[in-house]
């Protein structure tokens, strides 16, 4: 902004701002040229509101009867902090990974189109996210960016469109960091249920390793982590052990092999803050 007054050089606000809103609008419009028709179903991805609250004010008064939905991150839900207030709040802690829509507070303009004319705002989880995002590049061919995948993972399992509906959801975002892929792969992983952590006594004996690996690991499973420090004058040694499933289903008989072998073994899971750590 200073540099914009300092200069003369235009600023465009990204989302709370009435000429950016109504920008974005147009595609709404876009979209009722090319089907012919109002879609039964439009569903948005939200970061600041200002895509959802542009399309949702045109849909809106061109249709009565069209389902508007709009999808934010699980991990930066604003725009549904916003509504049960009553009023645009800022949110203390967000999660920052999809950070096309990463917003701790949505505009005072696009909270107030979007609370009078949209019939709900979801949050999807991240991970979910990153598998939609090697799904649609899988078998799409799309590259996109975390927020240009939030509408398309709604589907499914938040957003379910009955047979014959005209479902449309907007992509919108493919800059995306071929670096980033290592985290993408990993979050869906454990999003899935096929990646687990565990913190590992083993008894400091020699073969215990082996008997890990011929006893507790299934066929199917293999240890994509190993970290070890041999303890001098103690009986066990720690390990941070990361396994991947053949199937999300092996978790139960995995756990229950570890409760039976010589280890004594802790579940990290993803709301435990030591899972950042070995993640």
């Amino acid at each position: 902004m200073g540099h914009g007054a300092t200069s003369g050089a235009l600023v465009v606000p990204p989302f709370d701002d009435p000429r950016t809103i109504a920008g974005q609008g147009t595609v709404a419009r876009e979209i009722v040229d090319q089907l012919g028709r109002v879609p039964d179903r439009v569903v948005v991805p939200v970061g600041g509101g200002g895509l959802l609250a542009g399309m949702a004010s045109w849909l809106r008064n061109e249709s009565a009867d069209v389902q508007i939905v709009g999808v934010e991150p699980a991990g930066a839900a604003s725009m549904s902090a916003a509504l049960r207030a009553g009023r645009p709040v800022t949110l203390e802690h967000i999660d920052g990974f999809v950070d096309g829509a990463a917003v701790r507070t949505v505009g005072r303009h696009t909270f107030d189109l979007v609370q009078g004319v949209v019939n709900q705002v979801l949050s999807v989880e991240e991970g979910r996210i990153c598998t939609e995002m090697l799904a649609m590049y899988q078998h799409d061919g799309i590259v996109a960016e975390p927020a240009g995948a939030l509408a398309t993972a709604a589907l499914g399992k938040v957003v379910v469109p009955s047979p014959g509906e005209v479902t449309v959801c907007v992509v919108s975002g493919g800059n995306n960091d071929v670096s980033r892929y290592g985290d993408i792969i990993e979050r869906s992983l454990v999003h899935e249920g096929l990646k687990h952590y565990f913190f590992v006594e083993f008894p400091q004996e020699p073969g215990a390793l082996m008997r890990f690996l011929e006893e507790v690991l299934g066929p199917d499973d293999d240890i994509t982590l190993f970290e070890y420090v041999k303890r001098n004058n103690r009986e066990t040694g720690p390990a941070d052990v990361g396994i991947e499933l053949g199937d999300a289903a092996d978790l139960g008989d995995l756990l229950v092999r570890m409760d039976q072998s010589p280890c004594t073994t802790r579940h990290i899971k993803p709301d435990d803050p030591l899972f950042g750590f070995i993640r």
